[in-house]
């Protein structure tokens, strides 16, 4: 009889029944990130009745925390389902709350394998044991300090683009006064805010400030605001703009932040601006620091990792990625809608290559 790949070693000394006798299980996928790509790969995992788990540093798609409170997706709610469950919403477009509840209600749905709140540290191949082909070593450490080595025959990175900003490298970054992040509006009342950036991000929390009575300021390095903003979200801005109540300072850079002043320069020129708060949400990017020791190449334009289009694996074998992760730095050209079928194609490539 011809053996699979993967099956020949299982019934030997340290296969597959011996690790899980031991209660050390050697699985066929361990996903990094709970994210709708590792969601939609977990549920393609259990179609296929791999053993797999999924494991999140934070909470269930912890990247949405990060999303303003009362944001609504530029898509509509169909292009963010995963698993074929509908997404059912009142609007043609759904809020963060709305998304946060279905991709809980998914998780529930198909019973997924998920542990939250602890953070791999390291993946390792070790090339031929147990199996032929090959598995790895996943080193994870939990919130409250306790540390695990996972074994699996497969791992998926689907860690997103929204954990590492785009840094403006100032003086003053890192006061306290100052975020990448934007969530709600209210804290702000009645203060005065700099918001640098000039897309999606930076015209919806300006918006959202200056309706809550914050006085906000936009700085922008270019001469206008981005094109890519959202079709209704633009005109509003550009009119409060062009009636004052929102400032603007195009063709301007940031320079220093200081505990209640921003220093910015426009044609040699420098200013300073009152501010109690700023948001530098000049966008975010994928982190490859896993995916680099674990010996994957990164593809020089995007400094994101180099993978088969087709199946997703990268340069290391039986390592791949899904979702935002795979861009890199071009972390805007994968969104919900198109990066949730990544985990289909992953799952794919690994069941033909078990069975």
């Amino acid at each position: 009889m011809t053996l699979r790949p993967f099956e020949d070693l299982r019934a030997v000394p340290g296969s597959v029944e011996g690790r899980q006798a031991q209660g050390r299980p050697l699985r066929d996928v361990i996903i990094v990130g709970a994210g709708p790509a590792g969601l939609a790969t977990a549920i393609a995992a259990s179609r296929n009745a791999l053993d797999y788990q999924v494991i999140e540093k934070g909470a269930l798609v912890n990247s949405l925390l990060h999303y303003p409170t009362g944001m609504v997706f530029f898509t509509t709610p169909e292009l963010m389902e995963i698993g074929d469950v509908p997404f059912v919403s009142p609007y043609d477009k759904p809020t963060r709350l709305e998304a946060l509840r279905y991709y809980r209600r998914v998780s529930d749905l198909f019973k997924l394998d998920i542990v939250f709140d602890e953070a791999v540290t390291a993946i390792t191949r070790e090339p031929s044991v147990p199996d032929a082909a090959g598995s790895f070593v996943v080193d994870t450490q939990s919130t409250r300090g306790v540390r695990r080595a996972l074994r699996s025959r497969t791992v998926v990175m689907a860690t997103g683009a929204y954990d590492f900003p785009n840094e403006c490298g100032v003086p003053g970054e890192g006061l306290p006064h100052v975020s990448h992040y934007y969530t709600q509006p209210h804290p702000f009342f009645r203060k005065r805010v700099i918001i640098v950036g000039g897309r999606n991000s930076a015209a919806e929390a300006a918006l959202d400030l200056y309706r809550a009575g914050a006085q906000v300021t936009i700085v922008h390095r270019r001469p206008a605001l981005g094109d890519s903003i959202k079709y209704w979200v633009k005109p509003d801005i550009e009119n409060r703009i062009k009636e004052g109540t929102i400032a603007a300072r195009f063709e301007t850079r940031l320079v220093e932040i200081r505990p209640t002043t921003v220093v910015v320069e426009r044609d040699g020129a420098r200013e300073e601006l009152p501010a109690d708060a700023v948001f530098l949400l000049t966008g975010y990017r994928s982190d490859t620091t896993l995916l680099q020791s674990a010996g994957v190449a990164l593809d020089p334009e995007t400094s994101g990792p180099s993978f088969d289009p087709q199946t997703f694996e990268t340069s290391v074998p039986g390592l791949y990625v899904a979702g935002a992760v795979v861009a890199g730095v071009r972390s805007g050209r994968i969104f919900i809608e198109n990066g949730r079928f990544h985990g289909e194609q992953v799952i794919k490539a690994i069941h033909a290559l078990m069975f």
